[in-house]
């Protein structure tokens, strides 16, 4: 970065002040990570709009906790004060008061040495993994505590009389006509914690769908996908992008398993669409290039996971280019979709021309 860039970051971009954060603790912005240092206070020169901040405590044998991170949309010059909790190994649930706040901004030069800048060689990446993200979006999908976690939190139900009897039935190696499912404690996700991601309906066609509606639908998720984008998208189809993007970064990112799944979800359910393919040519175009930068970002022990598990990514994406050549489409699109896939052989070894085992694309040995 030049320094005109730098003078302009510095003047226009956000500062996230973060205190008491013990020494060894990781720290993270996006696709950034450190273990702060004892004069650590902070992050400066953000560019404004959403960014993802997490973190992991750091035991003296430097055994990092789970990590937690949350979405915030900066503005621009805006100051963002955190505090960290010692007891909790958290963000402190404190409100910084007005006058704190202000003292930090009328101290903002002195305070800027122990403020690292954020690499803003890594900022293009980060946009490109996050451009269909909006306040409204992320609002809507966060959890009521606004902490994405890497651990699921659980609450088990009230102990009574029968439960306490039957765990001690348990620990006495006690039998009972009840099955040991039902004996232990009914354990439940912490509500506040749930991040609130679209639940793809199990219903896959219309009530009093004729036969062939019913075969169709039962192939075809296009009548899956317009449910949900006239339901829960209504401002802009494209926001189900938008979901895709947050549950990319929040498994990639924040570690959480839940948004794995989610992702993989939406990738099926966009893949194994075909009459709305044509419907929404905008919607497709733009999800070949999210899933573009996406696959470029996964590590590569976790990739081959997803490749490998149950074939799901290639055996998925085999579909999506064969439902996007039998749709009618219009060429422009189709002709994004040859190129993708292309690429993906090109780049990934994948061979999406044969079809060794029912439908499932075979790897293409190296040469």
């Amino acid at each position: 970065m030049d320094q005109e860039q730098a003078q302009v970051l510095f003047n226009e971009g956000a500062v996230l002040v973060f205190l008491d954060v013990p020494v060894g603790t990781e720290f993270g912005i996006d696709y950034n990570s450190w273990n702060v240092g004892p004069n650590f206070k902070g992050v400066k020169m953000i560019p404004p709009g959403i960014h993802f901040v997490y973190y992991s405590a750091c035991n003296s044998e430097k055994d990092s906790a789970p990590r937690t991170g949350f979405f915030y949309n900066f503005k621009h010059k805006e100051m963002v004060v955190r505090k960290w909790d010692k007891l909790t190994e958290d963000i402190s649930s404190d409100v910084v008061t007005e006058e704190e706040l202000n003292r930090f901004k009328e101290n903002k030069k002195e305070l800027d040495r122990y403020l690292g800048a954020y690499p803003y060689e890594s900022y293009k990446k980060w946009v490109s993994l996050t451009d269909h993200l909006t306040p409204r979006l992320v609002g809507q999908l966060q959890p009521a505590n606004e902490k994405i976690s890497a651990v699921t939190e659980f609450i088990s139900e009230s102990s009574t009389t029968q439960t306490r009897r039957n765990a001690m039935d348990i620990q006495n190696g006690i039998k009972s006509s009840d099955s040991e499912d039902t004996r232990l404690p009914k354990m439940e996700t912490k509500p506040e914690t749930v991040i609130q991601y679209t639940q793809i309906p199990k219903h896959k066609y219309p009530s009093g769908a004729s036969p062939s509606e019913i075969t169709k639908y039962s192939m075809d998720s296009s009548y899956v996908l317009e449910t949900i984008l006239s339901e829960r998208f209504t401002v802009n189809d494209t926001e189900i992008l938008g979901e895709l993007q947050f549950a990319f970064v929040c498994f990639i990112v924040g570690q959480n398993y839940d948004s794995f799944e989610q992702w993989k979800r939406l990738v099926h359910l966009l893949c194994t669409c075909e009459e709305a393919i044509s419907n929404h040519t905008d919607l497709y175009t733009q999800f070949i290039s999210i899933l573009h930068f996406q696959l470029q970002e996964i590590p590569e022990d976790f990739f081959v996971d997803i490749v490998s598990q149950n074939n799901f990514l290639t055996g998925t994406l085999q579909q999506f280019f064969s439902n996007l050549e039998s749709s009618i489409a219009d060429d422009k699109l189709k002709r994004r979709g040859v190129k993708f896939q292309a690429y993906l052989t090109k780049i990934f070894k994948w061979d999406f021309a044969s079809e060794a085992d029912e439908y499932a694309p075979v790897i293409v040995e190296a040469q």
